[in-house]
C-alpha cells in the first residue's frame, strides 16, 4: 500500500513538473506527459502501474464528458448538429467499415475482429485536439464541431465496439437488429440524461448549500453514465445530454457561490483526471513491450502502419463529402449555411487524435471466448491502438500548430475573437445601462435612503466607466496599465492586511474575510482580460 501511495505522488510531482515544462515550452502537456508516462515505465525500480479499462470508462470518463457537455453551449451545439452528427456517427461507422476492410484484405484479419479494432481507433479523443487547438485562436465554429464531435463519437463508437464483440463471442451478427438497437439507445439514452439534468438542478436549488451543490455535482455525471451503461447502452449519450441540459438551465438556478466555487473545483478535478490519465496511457508501453517479445515485431508494426493509414485516410475521405455535398444537393442549406474555405475541413480532418477510450476498450477484451479458446488478435489489437494512440497524438501535436499557420485559419480566428471581444463589451455595457435604469423602479418599492441611492449609482457608472469604447490598441495599452496597477495596489493591500494580523490589530477570520473580496477582485480582473490584454 505504502509502495502504491509513493507512486501515486511521484506520479503527482511529475504531472506537475510536466505542465510547467509544457508552459514554458508552449508544447501541449498531453503530448509531454504521455512521452513522461513512456519514460518513467522504463525507470529501473519502478513498478508497473496498469490502466484498468473499468477505471477509464466507468470512473474517468463521466466527468471528463459530462464537464466538457456543461462548458459546452447548447445553442452552438443544436447550431452545428448537422457537422457533428456527420462525424460523431458518420465518420466513425465510415472508419470502422474501412479499417475493417483494409485489415480483411491487407492483413487477413476475419471481418468480426476487423470491426471491431475499427470500432476501437474509430472515435478521436476529444481532450488533447482540444487542449492543442484552443492555443491556436482557430475559429470558433470548428472548436465546437471538434468539442461536439468528442463528446459523441464515444457512444457511437463503444456501441459498435459492443456489437462486434458480441458477434466475435456468440459468432453472429444481425444488421438490421443491431441498427433498431442503436436508435433505441440513442433515444433513451437522451431522454435518461435531461431527466437526470432535470433532477439534479431541483436538488440543488432545493439544498442551498455550495458543498452540498458540489457534491451533487459531481455525482450527476455517474449517476447518467453508470445506468444506461449497466442496461447495455453506452453512457456516453446520456451524459452529454444532461450535461448540455445543466449548461442551458443551470444559470439561473445555480447560486453565485456555487458557481464560483465550482468553477475552481472542476478545473483542478478535470486537471488531475485529464493529467493522470496521458500519463498512465504513457505507461502502458512496458506491458505492451514486455508482451510484444513473444509477438512477431514485423506484424506488430505493418498492422498498426495500416490502421493508422486508413484512419487518416478515412476522416479526410469523409470530411469533404460531408462538407460540400449536402451543400451542392440542398439551396436551402447552401442559403442558409454557406461552404466554408477548404482550409476548414481540412484542419478537422487533420485534428485526428486518438485517445485513451480507444486504448480502455482494447483492454477491456476478454482473455478468452465462451469456449474457453483465447480471444482471437487480443495482443494484437492492444498493440495497434497504442500504436495509433501514440503517433496520432504526437505527430498531430507537434504538427498542427505549423499547419494551422500554413492554412491561414489562425488569422480567422483572430478577427472572429476581435468581434466576440466587442459583442462582449456592448452586453456588458447594455447590462450595466438596464440595471441603473431599474435602480429607480427597485428602490421604488423599498424606503432606501438618498445615500444609499447615490452609492449604487455611482458604483454601476464606475464599472461602466471602465469598459473600453472600442479595442483599439491605445485605448487597450491604457486598460492593460490600468489592470497592472490595480493588482499591484491589491498586493500592497494584501500585505497591510498580514501587517495588521501579524501585529495582533485583526484575527485571523477578519483576515481571510477580506482577502476573500480581494482575491475575488483580483479574479474579476483575470476573467476581464482578453488575449493577454483586459477590457
Amino acid at each position: 500500500m505504502e509502495a502504491k501511495f509513493q507512486t501515486f505522488l511521484i506520479l503527482l510531482a511529475v504531472l506537475a513538473g510536466v505542465a510547467l515544462a509544457a508552459r514554458r515550452f508552449s508544447v501541449a502537456p498531453a503530448i509531454l506527459l504521455m512521452l513522461a508516462g513512456v519514460g518513467l515505465a522504463f525507470v529501473p525500480g519502478m513498478p508497473t502501474v496498469e490502466l484498468p479499462p473499468e477505471l477509464v470508462l466507468l470512473v474517468v470518463l463521466p466527468p471528463l464528458i459530462y464537464s466538457a457537455s456543461v462548458a459546452m453551449s447548447w445553442r452552438e451545439f443544436k447550431k452545428n448538429l448537422r457537422p457533428i452528427v456527420l462525424l460523431a456517427v458518420g465518420a466513425v461507422i465510415f472508419t470502422t467499415a474501412m479499417v475493417a476492410a483494409a485489415t480483411h484484405y491487407m492483413i487477413g484479419l476475419p471481418w468480426t475482429i476487423g470491426f471491431l479494432l475499427g470500432a476501437i481507433v474509430a472515435p478521436p479523443d476529444v481532450v488533447a485536439p482540444l487542449a492543442i487547438a484552443r492555443r491556436l485562436n482557430m475559429p470558433r465554429r470548428i472548436l465546437v464541431v471538434l468539442e461536439g464531435e468528442g463528446l459523441a463519437n464515444d457512444a457511437t463508437a463503444l456501441i459498435l465496439y459492443r456489437f462486434a464483440l458480441a458477434a466475435i463471442m456468440v459468432g453472429h451478427f444481425s444488421l438490421p437488429l443491431a441498427a433498431g438497437e442503436f436508435l433505441l439507445i440513442v433515444a433513451g439514452e437522451i431522454a435518461f440524461g435531461i431527466g437526470v439534468g432535470w433532477l439534479s438542478l431541483r436538488f440543488r436549488k432545493w439544498s442551498g448549500d455550495p458543498q452540498v451543490e458540489l457534491t451533487l455535482s459531481l455525482i450527476t455525471p455517474y449517476v447518467s453514465y453508470w445506468l444506461p451503461e449497466h442496461v447495455g447502452g453506452s453512457g456516453v449519450i446520456a451524459t452529454v445530454a444532461c450535461g448540455l441540459y445543466v449548461s442551458w438551465n443551470g444559470p439561473l438556478l445555480i447560486s453565485s457561490a456555487t458557481r464560483l466555487q465550482g468553477i475552481f473545483f472542476w478545473d483542478l478535478v478535470i486537471y488531475l483526471i485529464e493529467g493522470m490519465l496521458f500519463l498512465l496511457t504513457g505507461f502502458q508501453m512496458r506491458a505492451l513491450y514486455e508482451k510484444s517479445k513473444t509477438f512477431p515485431l514485423d506484424d506488430i508494426l505493418i498492422a498498426t502502419a495500416v490502421v493508422l493509414m486508413i484512419v487518416v485516410i478515412a476522416r479526410f475521405a469523409w470530411l469533404y463529402p460531408a462538407t460540400y455535398l449536402p451543400r451542392m444537393l440542398s439551396r436551402s442549406l447552401r442559403e442558409r449555411d454557406p461552404s466554408p474555405p477548404w482550409q476548414w475541413p481540412f484542419v478537422l480532418a487533420f485534428t485526428g487524435v486518438r485517445g485513451a477510450v480507444s486504448l480502455a476498450a482494447a483492454l477491456a477484451l476478454p482473455f478468452a471466448l465462451p469456449d474457453g479458446e483465447a480471444f482471437p488478435y487480443r495482443d494484437l489489437i492492444l498493440f495497434v491502438a497504442f500504436g495509433v494512440i501514440f503517433v496520432t497524438l504526437i505527430g498531430v501535436g507537434l504538427t498542427l500548430p505549423p499547419v494551422v499557420r500554413w492554412l491561414g485559419v489562425a488569422e480567422a480566428g483572430r478577427h472572429e475573437h476581435a468581434a466576440e471581444h466587442e459583442a462582449e463589451i456592448a452586453a456588458r455595457r447594455q447590462a450595466l445601462e438596464a440595471a441603473l435604469k431599474s435602480l429607480d423602479a427597485l428602490t421604488a418599492e423599498k424606503e432606501v435612503s438618498d445615500e444609499v441611492m447615490r452609492l449604487l449609482r455611482a458604483r454601476h457608472e464606475i464599472r461602466l466607466n471602465q469598459l473600453p469604447a472600442s479595442l483599439d490598441p491605445d485605448r487597450h495599452d491604457i486598460s492593460a496599465a490600468g489592470t497592472a496597477l490595480t493588482r499591484d495596489l491589491i498586493a500592497a493591500e494584501r500585505k497591510f492586511i498580514h501587517n495588521l494580523l501579524r501585529d495582533g490589530q485583526i484575527t485571523d477570520e477578519t483576515r481571510r474575510r477580506i482577502e476573500r473580496d480581494l482575491d475575488l477582485e483580483e479574479a474579476s480582473l483575470a476573467n476581464r482580460e482578453y488575449s493577454g490584454g483586459p477590457l
